[in-house]
């Protein structure tokens, strides 16, 4: 059971709309809201279930209805005030929530029959959420409020999502009072002088709770008695921690499960039978608690650790389970996660020479860094049991390793398909051999030369429509000097985009046209260079950047010389990757700075007469060279304008990358568009789904198109557009033209 104080996402108005009280049942994802009046007195409940039912009731209904018109008018309630033992017996029957009122009937918080969730601080625990990471400080400030303060910091800036302490009354806990350890035997009284030194009051452990608030990460202490457990309840801990010590600790276990709070506990030196006795006495107090496999020697021995036990006291608690670590190292814990372990918790120092046995299992702040990286990347590499999808950068790798269908001969239009007319050749820019007995018997609406690919299009009934486009702006395609005059034999685009290899600036461009052509052109400034170098205008290696800003330049000097081709009296854009990726992980956003610096820089070496260069917003997560690696700058809308405004630069605004950055950063294409658009001289319309899934055909990703065109038309109205659909050249453009008949309806 989960008792959640904070009542805002459950709770409309009662003269809010039922469609109000919709969205924030989708909003809140428990399926239920409760009706308020001005002064926050409940007068009834609405689930989606209540919802339904009205609609059913009353096909006709509208959705502008007082919510409280909908809602149960009678919900069971409690007393705010009651123990979560007493709120337990009233769940059932279809109740998942209990709200808990004041004798006025105020809404003072909501009781949630839950045991594969917990709630602590601004973190949920499920399967559904990452791994719950705490950093154990315990007694490691060794008695020192400056240094707790200090764990904390270093804690947060190491990735930890709660801190844990301990709160010890020795005069409770302990049989001889103030902490003595005359005749005790040696090890209980090493520990018992090394509590006496290094723990912490409960003023001082108030004082280091107000600074983990104040750092906005979430805390957590284990109370070893009752008066250490009515401390932390009066604080407002939002979670307990119970040591492996008071697992079979049934009155103090009963007490903490009468406040509610969600509970760790770990079951170190434990036998099964004591679990389950204890696992009996939480359920009964009405406790809402995860079990963590642990083993409590310092350091444990890898051969006891015993991860598969996880599995076993998920059966034994139903419950969600984690592990607790003190082993050396870190590696156990991230194998943990891939086990399934929804927390884990380590033990952290500054030192782990300073005095007290806990110190030798600790992790120091970079190694606890790396391991919250580490785990971060395992749960990212998991996945889901669902169908296997191929990844972006499987599919590039695709087209150049795998196998085609193609054509063993000159086949002309109306031609039916037969086996001796196939071959199977690399790459696989084509159909894949295994459409061999769909494409068999079909009817050609198109010549196919000998050693061409087969495509899609050619299993369809009907060749894509190529021609007839209208758009309010310019538009274009992406085109190579080998395939734009077969592109715009069918079609009028008003300009051409050319998208160089570095082997298309040694061409001679004389050798190319023979005819000027009355349209325009853009250019895109080579994705790759010879020896797999990559243009980086941001590079703090000399070398490197003066090779990029010569790569750049010779690239605008094509480009210039192309004018003479074209008809066109506008000077020509040149979409041009600026750079600052890194191969190994995303740089601090205070680095950026310098970066953007240095690309100002090169700029300012660059002779763009007659061109206007245009920075290319871009993803997170590139794929570069069969590989994915990362952005770090243009990816953020927020500095790329300040870029663009300070270096007086304009922009392309690459929608697939923006609303793959836009998903990393969880920020609403929306608000991006918004930001980029003004800066925009030039558009890159094209699909994209999560952080790396770009090149998207148009209406199969994650971009709200309606909306988008109404941004567009708004903000950036004269920018140009080409469709870029990843491998949209394929069949002579097939994927281009599918987009820009979808895109009619929007831009």
């Amino acid at each position: 059971m989960i008792i959640e104080r904070n009542v805002t996402p459950y709770v409309v108005f009662s003269e809010d709309s039922v469609l109000t009280a919709l969205q924030k049942i989708t909003a809140n994802g428990h399926r239920i809201v409760f009706c308020v009046d001005a002064s926050g007195i409940l007068q009834g409940s609405l689930t989606d279930g209540d919802f339904r039912r009205w609609l059913l009731a009353n096909p006709d209904a509208d959705l502008t209805t007082a919510c409280l018109a909908v809602a149960n008018r009678n919900p069971r309630t409690c007393s705010h005030t009651s123990d979560a033992s007493d709120l337990a017996g009233l769940f059932g029957q279809g109740i998942e929530h209990l709200p808990l009122v004041d004798d006025r009937g105020h809404l003072l918080g909501i009781a949630q029959d839950s045991s594969d969730s917990l709630r602590i601080g601004c973190h949920t625990i499920s399967k559904d959420h990452p791994a719950f990471v705490i950093a154990e400080i315990g007694n490691n400030h060794q008695g020192d409020p400056d240094l707790a303060k200090r764990l904390v910091d270093l804690a947060v800036e190491a990735g930890a999502d709660a801190v844990k302490f301990q709160l010890r009354d020795m005069d409770a806990l302990y049989r001889q009072s103030g902490g003595r350890s005359t005749g005790e035997d040696l090890g209980a009284q090493y520990t018992l002088d090394l509590l006496s030194k290094f723990s912490l009051t409960v003023e001082q452990m108030y004082r280091v709770f107000d600074h983990c608030r104040e750092r906005d990460i979430d805390v957590l202490c284990t109370p070893w008695d009752i008066p250490s457990l009515d401390a932390l309840v009066e604080y407002g801990i939002p979670g307990l921690k119970v040591a492996s010590a008071d697992m079979t600790n049934h009155a103090l276990l009963r007490q903490m499960g009468r406040h509610g709070l969600p509970l760790l506990v770990s079951t170190g030196m434990s036998r099964e039978d004591e679990i389950l006795g204890s696992v009996d006495v939480l359920r009964q107090s009405g406790a809402s608690f995860a079990l963590l496999q642990c083993q409590s020697t310092y350091p444990a021995p890898y051969k006891d650790v015993n991860l598969a036990y996880m599995d076993r006291l998920a059966e034994l608690g139903q419950c969600l389970v984690g592990y607790s670590g003190h082993e050396r190292g870190y590696h156990v814990a991230v194998a943990a996660v891939a086990r399934g372990a929804k927390i884990i918790e380590k033990h952290f120092t500054v030192d782990k020479t300073l005095e007290g046995n806990d110190h030798t299992v600790s992790l120091l702040p970079e190694e606890f860094a790396a391991m919250v990286r580490q785990i971060r990347e395992v749960e990212a590499s998991i996945g889901s049991d669902g169908p296997r999808e191929v990844s972006t950068g499987e599919q590039m790798n695709r087209v150049n390793l795998a196998k085609s269908l193609v054509a063993a001969r000159d086949l002309s239009v109306g031609e039916v398909v037969s086996a001796d007319d196939v071959a199977v050749k690399s790459p696989g820019r084509g159909l894949q051999p295994n459409y061999l007995n769909a494409l068999i018997g079909r009817r050609l609406h198109r010549a196919v030369s000998q050693g061409d690919f087969f495509y899609e299009g050619d299993l369809k009934d009907a060749a894509v429509r190529r021609g007839g486009f209208r758009f309010d702006r310019p538009w274009g395609l992406p085109v190579r000097y080998h395939d734009f005059r077969n592109l715009i034999a069918e079609s009028s685009p008003d300009f051409l985009e050319f998208h160089f290899s570095y082997k298309d600036l040694d061409i001679d461009i004389d050798d190319v046209f023979e005819d000027k052509l009355e349209m325009s052109f853009t250019t895109h400034l080579p994705d790759l260079f010879a020896g797999d170098f990559l243009v980086d205008l941001a590079s703090e290696d000399a070398d490197h950047w003066e090779r990029s800003i010569a790569e750049v330049q010779r690239t605008i000097d094509t480009t210039r010389d192309l004018r003479r081709f074209f008809t066109a009296d506008e000077d020509p854009v040149m979409v041009v990757t600026m750079g600052g990726f890194t191969k190994d992980g995303h740089i601090p956003a205070e680095r950026r700075v310098a970066k953007y610096e240095r690309i100002g820089a090169a700029l300012k070496r660059l002779d763009t007469s007659g061109v206007r260069l245009a920075a290319q917003t871009l993803p997170p997560f590139p794929w570069l060279m069969g590989g994915q690696q990362f952005h770090n700058l243009f990816v953020d809308p927020r500095d790329t304008v300040e870029f663009a405004r300070s270096f007086d630069t304009s922009l392309c605004l690459d929608v697939s990358h923006t609303v793959l950055a836009a998903n990393f950063l969880s920020l609403p294409l929306y608000d991006a568009v918004e930001l980029l658009a003004p800066e925009s001289i030039h558009l890159h319309l094209v699909d994209g789904t999560g952080v790396d899934g770009e090149g998207v055909q148009v209406g199969e990703g994650d971009v709200d198109w309606a909306s988008l065109g109404e941004q567009l038309r708004r903000l950036a109205p004269h920018a140009s557009f080409i469709p870029e659909i990843w491998q949209g050249h394929v069949n002579n453009g097939e994927g281009f033209f599918t987009a820009l008949e979808r895109l009619e309806q929007w831009i």
